[in-house]
């Protein structure tokens, strides 16, 4: 999105927010490392809270401005506005992560031969501290009256679906010019996301009845047998012509091996690249009937996130591609991913969105997860400036 009335360029040094970026990396890699060092997962609401309490230590010893605590159903949030209007940008950041407990001991922080390893290194604490920076870069060049109208979120169930931090942060975005979204880019280079699919996720639920498998086994209703039909039933929807996946995963069922089981249970993880095609699956899934007789079927979950539609995200990668081309630095690639982040919230909700502007690696949710730092700095001086030209008025 362009601002006729303002000239971006003019008001902004741009070349002065790489050469800042640059003799910013060693305080960012010990923030990095910092932010590692106090693991997150998801299902710890206590270590969230841990997280979120440093974290916000740390933006207040790096921008003089103390973020809130927010906190929804036992999840912890932080907030910080500059300014008192509505926000025009919104930086979007989750501190939560996938690693159990115990992590850090197979995989502590490291910074070696130009890699940063550790968990959440990628997906997206790298991120998250390159917010801080770029907006402290902002602040230096043009004092808090710079980042009028910023604000940053860092939500704390992103990893689990974002129950609780998805209103926060459509709240917070509403009025928002753009969205920027400090998830880890894709690829090598370090492209940015300017799609993704949206998800839904279901737990299907087979009831059946218990019977003994050796003496009446004809008196039960298998609840197993019963489960492999509608986990046939549901692959079936996918349509890979149109991009939507459709893809049985945990599934557990029966109590001893001598019972014919009663219960049984399949989670669905559904991707699509518009919204009608998640609601033709959801209407699908939500129309199954059982092919036993005396089972039946109860469906729980839904619809959680809308796609993320190109159309939200291009003039706001137009514009990273001329800034790219002022800060001195490449300008990057778009690409489409299958993969859903907090950005679908607010590109569903009409606000132009753009993602991957974060760690530039690989490996996210997996052991091999790192972050290449000579990357660093490039983006986010690039994110200092996407940021000053979507506050220009």
């Amino acid at each position: 999105m362009t601002h006729p009335t303002s000239n971006p360029l003019s008001v902004v040094d741009h070349p002065a927010l790489l050469s800042a970026a640059e003799s910013r990396l060693p305080q960012m890699l010990t923030d990095i490392e910092r932010a590692i060092s106090i693991e997150t997962p998801s299902s710890d609401l206590e270590a969230v809270a841990r997280g979120a309490q440093d974290f916000a230590t740390l933006v207040t010893e790096r921008l003089g401005a103390t973020p809130e605590t927010l906190t929804v159903d036992g999840v912890t949030h932080l907030r910080l506005r500059f300014g008192s209007g509505p926000a025009k940008v919104v930086l979007v950041n989750h501190q939560d992560t996938v690693w159990p407990h115990g992590t850090l001991e197979r995989i502590p922080f490291s910074h070696d031969d130009g890699v940063v390893r550790g968990p959440g290194s990628f997906d997206m604490l790298t991120g998250a501290v390159m917010s801080v920076h770029a907006t402290a870069m902002l602040i230096e060049q043009g004092g808090t009256e710079a980042v009028d109208g910023l604000s940053i979120i860092v939500t704390g169930d992103e990893e689990v679906g974002s129950h609780t931090g998805a209103p926060l942060l459509r709240e917070e975005a509403a009025q928002a010019r753009a969205a920027f979204v400090m998830e880890a880019a894709a690829g090598e280079g370090g492209a940015l996301k300017i799609a993704r699919k949206g998800t839904s996720m279901y737990t299907i639920v087979l009831h059946g009845r218990a019977s003994h498998a050796g003496l009446d086994p004809e008196k039960g209703v298998n609840a197993g047998l019963e489960m492999s039909h509608q986990m046939l039933a549901v692959a079936g929807l996918a349509d890979p012509e149109q991009g939507t996946t459709v893809t049985p995963t945990v599934f557990s069922g029966g109590t001893t091996t001598n019972t014919v089981p009663s219960l049984a249970r399949f989670d669905v993880d559904v991707r699509a690249k518009t919204q009608d095609e998640l609601q033709r699956v959801d209407d699908a899934i939500r129309a199954l009937q059982p092919v036993l007789d005396g089972a039946t079927i109860e469906v729980q979950g839904g619809i959680n996130r809308p796609p993320m539609e190109r159309a939200m995200a291009e003039a706001l990668f137009d514009r990273a591609a001329a800034l790219s081309e002022a800060v001195g630095i490449d300008a990057p690639h778009g690409v489409e991913v299958g993969g859903a982040s907090d950005g679908n919230y607010t590109a569903g909700d009409g606000v132009p969105t753009l993602d991957g502007l974060g760690a530039v690696g690989d490996g996210a949710h997996a052991e091999h997860e790192h972050a290449v730092s000579a990357y660093i700095a490039p983006r986010t001086a690039l994110l200092a400036a996407l940021i000053a030209d979507q506050l220009a008025d």
